[in-house]
């Protein structure tokens, strides 16, 4: 996850909160995203918040690491049985073949936009041949900062489908929505699975 302090301070402080308040925001794009990878296949939950989706993965029988920035986030994830909780940043993220599968659910909203591209980059190269990508994203333009302090970058469909393209994915589902988020306002999100 981002290693922008203010944002970090944030949800380690709100971190309770956040796991009682919030579930996955697409439970049904949870579901296609594990019933597309191989059984017992392993996964990175990059950003993972308290863990939520990490638990219905192991819970899946997936072999689960799960990272983030946030000391908090990650003590609420490493109690979960099943799952591998490192506390990482987006830039901790090297190696490659890895993962069959790598789940970035509204983590990446939070790195500035310039690093976008190094990041998908780094998943591509993380993910075994042909392996799934989930990513969650709020859309919009511009980058700023939310009523809580937390920094978001915002992208257009357009924007985020160029940028997958560019690493080297192919997008095979979009699904847009809106939500209310942790702050209280109603933002507009897109959701993609896309195979690298």
């Amino acid at each position: 996850m981002t290693e922008d302090p203010q944002t970090l301070a944030v949800y380690d402080a709100k971190a309770a909160e956040y796991a009682a308040c919030f579930g996955p925001t697409s439970f049904q794009t949870l579901q296609d995203f594990i019933a597309a990878l191989p059984e017992g296949g392993r996964v990175l939950d990059l950003g993972c918040g308290p863990g939520t989706a990490s638990r219905h993965m192991a819970e899946a029988s997936l072999k689960v690491v799960a990272t983030d920035a946030s000391a908090q986030m990650i003590a609420l994830a490493g109690e979960i049985a099943g799952v591998t909780a490192r506390q990482e940043s987006f830039d901790d993220l090297t190696g490659t073949d890895l993962y069959d599968g790598i789940w970035a659910s509204f983590s990446l909203l939070h790195a500035p936009r310039a690093k976008l591209p190094d990041y998908l980059a780094a998943i591509s190269a993380a993910l075994k041949p042909g392996g799934l990508l989930h990513l969650g994203m709020k859309l919009g333009d511009g980058e700023r900062r939310d009523s809580l302090g937390r920094f978001y970058s915002f992208y257009s469909e357009e924007e985020l489908r160029t940028h997958l393209d560019t690493a080297g994915f192919t997008v095979t589902s979009v699904t847009t929505g809106e939500e209310r988020g942790l702050a209280g306002d109603v933002s507009p999100y897109i959701l993609f699975l896309a195979r690298g």
